[in-house]
């Protein structure tokens, strides 16, 4: 979840260029006003300091379908320490287990493959092929992820930024991968033809390809607009996934539909010269790239008429939040997420509308919300407080969240979610 190197933040004073294909970008698909950084959690013994903030606006390339932020921080500075380590979510991990079952049995990997994860954390998913006896390694930039990765799971990892100067080294060190992954981690990639570029560099002439990440579809569809900050420079749909690959020399051969963080597609690639009988184009992919035209895709009025239904939602939050509070009812968040963050600070939510929030990584713990500064407890504070409401901000894992906090129930207490409206869960 971590992305390519690049060496400059693009100017905000210059027009917008599409960092795919650089046509000048003039469709914004929203705009969430100045945020600061999602992961940038402040400590609780350094209240006062200061906190940079960048506008959070959303741009359509109209010539080949990239949504995209334009970058205002280089990756260096958000991906060489990161606070999110995947293993924290059990149905994450129980996921990726069932990924490696399904590739392995696709594509018969074996001791004699080689399986390389870009962007792989703690190592919440090479672990369970290693547990097949098949060889991994991690591409990691973050190196507090990596050295969890060895240290609790036996993964080795390079602990580098993924592009073609480090697809050239993985070649020549002999580590070409029969399988090369990634999950979340394109979205994170600024400049994204050297990310390709790599792909194509480091993948054997009859290797495989995976990735997943948040379909744009599902995000417009259901108002998953907390989704977007700045350590997400782009937003994907399969058509401008697919051009982007073509350029590079990459084929998409097939494609699934995902209910992971509120709607994803896996995407599998091939090298365009490969034609084995394997990596056949599939009738998904037709099926796919239908259903986004159908969907309005390809047209820009789709995109410029998300922004109103992002301002509704926010009125609605608030809405619920002030008429909870005047009533005298106790709110709570559950999950300082990097989703939260956009969440609170686009919808001007303080401590005078929550209490406060939890969040199960001790990482994040004793630490302020960034922007917004709400404090972030571990679970366990909730049984002290007995709220009325816990506001589930990731509310992708709302399901795991509720069960894991079943106890909330037993003084009357209930979850609410935010996205793709307020909601209280019976």
């Amino acid at each position: 979840m971590s992305p390519t190197k690049t060496t400059e933040p693009r100017s905000a004073k210059t027009q917008a260029q599409c960092r795919f294909c650089a046509a000048p970008l003039s469709v914004v698909l929203c705009d969430l006003g100045m945020s600061p950084m999602a992961n940038g959690y402040v400590p609780m013994d350094k209240p006062n300091s200061a906190e940079k903030i960048y506008p959070l606006k959303v741009w359509v390339c109209d010539q080949c379908l990239l949504a995209q932020l334009e970058e205002f921080e280089t990756p260096d500075a958000i991906f060489s320490y990161y606070s999110y380590f995947s293993s924290v979510s059990t149905s994450w991990v129980e996921h990726a287990r069932r990924y490696c079952e399904m590739m392995t049995a696709r594509f018969g990997f074996n001791a004699a493959s080689q399986v390389i994860e870009i962007a792989s954390n703690d190592g919440y998913l090479l672990q369970h092929f290693k547990a097949k006896g098949i060889p991994v390694l991690g591409v990691e930039p973050a190196a507090n992820c990596a050295e969890v990765a060895w240290k609790e799971r036996g993964i080795p990892a390079v602990v580098k930024f993924f592009g073609v100067q480090t697809a050239k080294e993985l070649v020549a060190d002999g580590k070409a991968p029969d399988l090369l992954l990634g999950n979340n981690v394109m979205a994170h990639v600024p400049d994204i033809n050297d990310f390709a570029g790599g792909l194509k560099v480091a993948l054997k002439p009859a290797g495989v390809i995976t990735f997943e990440f948040p379909h744009l579809l599902r995000l417009i569809d259901e108002n998953q607009f907390d989704t977007i900050y700045h350590e997400h420079f782009s937003y994907l749909s399969f058509l401008a996934v697919e051009k982007l690959f073509a350029h590079h020399g990459l084929t998409l051969f097939d494609v699934e539909e995902l209910p992971t963080h509120g709607g994803s597609l896996r995407i599998f690639a091939r090298h365009t010269e490969n034609s084995a009988p394997l990596t056949a184009i599939t009738p998904r992919v037709a099926a796919m790239r239908k259903k986004e035209e159908d969907f309005g895709l390809t047209k820009m009025s789709t995109y410029a008429a998300f922004g109103e239904k992002v301002k509704a939602t926010k009125r609605k939050l608030l809405k619920f939040l002030i008429e909870a509070k005047d009533a005298g009812k106790k709110v709570v968040c559950y999950g300082a997420a990097a989703k939260g963050v956009t969440l609170v600070n686009y919808c001007g939510v303080r401590d005078d509308l929550v209490d406060y929030v939890v969040d199960k990584s001790t990482h994040k713990q004793n630490h302020f919300m960034p922007g917004v500064r709400i404090p972030i407890y571990a679970p366990e504070k909730i049984f002290e407080t007995r709220p009325d409401y816990v506001l589930i901000l990731p509310w992708n894992l709302k399901k795991e969240i509720s069960e894991q906090m079943a106890k909330v129930r037993e003084w009357g207490g209930k979850f609410v979610v935010p996205i793709p409206e307020v909601k209280v869960l019976e």
